[in-house]
């Protein structure tokens, strides 16, 4: 007989076998795309380059005093032990050395109170011990008195929160591409630290431990630690440097070593000259031209001598005085003014005997090797010359009219033994360079910027042209104080003949007294520097600024400024606008730097100055379109 509820119960069964049996074929179909999955990912992630593959060298082999990265040889010496006494900047030796190295230091704080605590039971131990000494009548020890005289003043900084109490780890690791350079710049590393009574170890068995406490990754994995207070730490700090940031003043650039600004007042020190050495090309002109850019914006007057028209450009921009001294020129300066007003008590034979001084080494440059007889001549006949037109110690010099070239050649000529000097001189008078020195000054210098261009002239007649400029401008500072700046471009032109340098030097010496600072600017530093003139006006300048050099001149430049090595290949390697500032006994690494607008108004590319010029065309005659 049919049963129709076992039926159905046999059904339910079959119903959750299939149903079981399809949940387990799905899992392992999930299984299976899960394997394929991960199998994948490992696949794409052996394809992909990570930066640990870019930065891992190829091999390493560890040594027990050294490892061997791919070709690089590696060591690294940690520090042990140090003096009792030590100065700020004892580490910069290490860090001035020309060669690759990687420093880690690690500071680990110690609470005061525990540090106090211990202090406090050593105190007792050499007080102890030096008491019972006393007793025994035994000589007192210097060392136990000096230890303890130490712990009482470190205790007292720690109990007044002046000090705080560190364990201190240095490690120095060097790399080499040969053994035995490793082992050479291991020794001068352990000889610096063993000047300095500072005891260091080289790793043993703990190579590669060492190299990963100096990776860039904070793990001290040599843990060798020596206990320091704030002070002593402080004093291995290496990224020292001078700070030349001041309220007052104009900005010269930016510190190299840590970023900031170099701002300082050239009047603020004990004379405000400036001298700039550096080869062609290597932006000497360009930080001179930022420096009176900016000087202007501060108020001070700016008179510049520029030999190859490069400052023509900022000129025009700030609305100064440019002024071209030239054969064919219309400009004049006579070397035989005097200055129109000098305060004090100056006398006006002081006055006039100073001219004649001034005279006799220009014509000394015009004439070239005079004997005593002919010096003495020409002494003679300028005193004369002044005299023709009643110019003389009883006369009132602010009515007077200077002579000129041609009243000197004519009183030479009615003179005893003059007349061979008046002939040599006549070439200046009436012949080829009659245009440059024989005419009343109708120069005005009432601008805030005033330049004078002798790009125009022979080579033969720029030394006394610039002489005659100097001199013409000396007199003018002399006449009323104000702040003022004078740039002599090219000065090596003046230190090829000893009157004219001579008389750089005594400018350079007494213009402080008139509130004038000179910049004396050379890319010929072998001609300024072996000059003793030269050697003097550096002496004399408080701020001195040094671009690139050529290895030429580099070893000149490095005796003269007592540079170290690591500066000395600073010079050499540094790029465009970048070098040393010195102002007064503080130095810097300098980069001039200049914003945008500055830039197009003191550039000197050529390429750039030419794009200007196109655009200042197309601007006007856009303009005059429109006014059609």
């Amino acid at each position: 007989m049919f049963n129709p509820n076992k039926f159905t119960k046999e059904e339910e069964l079959e119903e959750k076998k299939k149903i079981e049996q399809q949940k387990d074929t799905q899992i392992e179909e999930d299984v299976e795309l899960t394997k394929e999955i991960v199998k994948e990912e490992k696949a794409f992630r052996r394809g992909v380059v990570s930066i640990k593959d870019l930065i891992a060298p190829s091999s390493i082999h560890v040594s027990p005093d050294s490892l061997r990265l791919g070709g690089k040889y590696v060591r690294t010496i940690f520090v042990i032990n140090y003096p009792r006494y030590i100065s700020v900047g004892w580490f910069a030796p290490i860090i001035n050395l020309n060669s690759t190295f990687d420093i880690a230091m690690f500071f680990y704080p110690v609470k005061s109170a525990i540090i106090l605590k211990q202090l406090k039971k050593k105190v007792g131990g050499l007080e102890a011990q030096i008491i019972s000494d006393a007793e025994k009548g035994a000589a007192r020890d210097p060392l136990r008195e000096t230890a303890l005289r130490d712990i009482e003043a470190l205790r007292d900084a720690l109990t007044q929160g002046t000090e705080k109490f560190f364990q201190f780890s240095l490690y120095v690791t060097i790399y080499s591409d040969k053994k035995e350079e490793l082992d050479r710049l291991s020794d001068q590393i352990e000889n610096i630290f063993g000047s300095r009574l500072v005891f260091s170890k080289r790793v043993f068995y703990q190579a590669e431990q060492g190299f990963n406490s100096t990776l860039p990754l904070a793990n001290d994995e040599l843990y060798i630690t020596f206990n320091m207070n704030s002070s002593p730490v402080a004093s291995s700090f290496p990224f020292i440097s001078s700070e030349l940031t001041s309220d007052n003043g104009i900005l010269y650039g930016i510190n190299r070593h840590n970023n900031s600004l170099i701002l300082f007042d050239r009047f603020s020190l004990q004379n405000a000259n400036t001298v700039v050495f550096a080869t062609s090309g290597a932006g000497k002109s360009y930080a001179i031209k930022l420096e009176v850019l900016r000087s202007l914006m501060m108020g001070i007057e700016v008179i510049i001598i520029d030999p190859e028209y490069e400052y023509k450009h900022l000129s025009d921009a700030v609305g100064g005085t440019y002024v071209n001294i030239s054969l064919a020129s219309e400009n004049n300066i006579n070397p035989f003014d005097l200055p129109r007003a000098i305060g004090g008590d100056s006398k006006p034979e002081d006055i006039i005997r100073s001219a004649v001084i001034t005279v006799k080494g220009l014509v000394r440059l015009m004439l070239g090797e005079l004997s005593h007889e002919e010096d003495s001549i020409i002494d003679r006949a300028l005193l004369e010359t002044y005299a023709k037109k009643d110019i003389t110690p009883e006369s009132d010099l602010s009515k007077i009219e200077t002579p000129i070239m041609q009243d000197f050649q004519e009183i030479l000529e009615g003179m005893e033994g003059g007349s061979s000097l008046a002939l040599r001189l006549r070439k200046y008078t009436e012949g080829t360079f009659a245009g440059l020195l024989n005419n009343p000054t109708n120069v005005e210098m009432d601008n805030k910027l005033v330049s004078f261009s002798v790009r125009d002239l022979e080579d033969e007649l720029r030394p006394m042209a610039i002489y005659a400029i100097v001199n013409y401008v000396w007199n003018i500072v002399r006449s009323e104080m104000r702040k003022r700046i004078l740039v002599i471009d090219e000065a090596w032109w003046l230190m090829q003949h000893e009157d004219s340098a001579k008389f750089v030097y005594a400018l350079v010496k007494r213009c402080r007294k008139y509130y004038l600072g000179v910049t004396t600017i050379t890319q010929d530093v072998n001609d300024f520097l072996t000059s003793p003139y030269g050697q003097a006006i550096v002496t004399n300048s408080s701020l001195q600024l040094l671009l690139k050099q050529s290895p030429a001149a580099i070893e000149l430049i490095q005796k003269t400024f007592i540079l170290t090595e690591g500066e000395k290949y600073l010079l050499l390697e540094c790029g465009l606008g970048e070098g040393i500032f010195f102002a007064g006994s503080k130095h810097a690494a300098i980069k001039v730097v200049a914003s945008y607008t500055e830039d197009q108004i003191i550039t000197s590319d050529p390429q750039q100055l030419l794009k200007i010029e196109e655009a200042k065309k197309e601007f006007e005659e856009s303009e005059d379109e429109k006014e059609l």
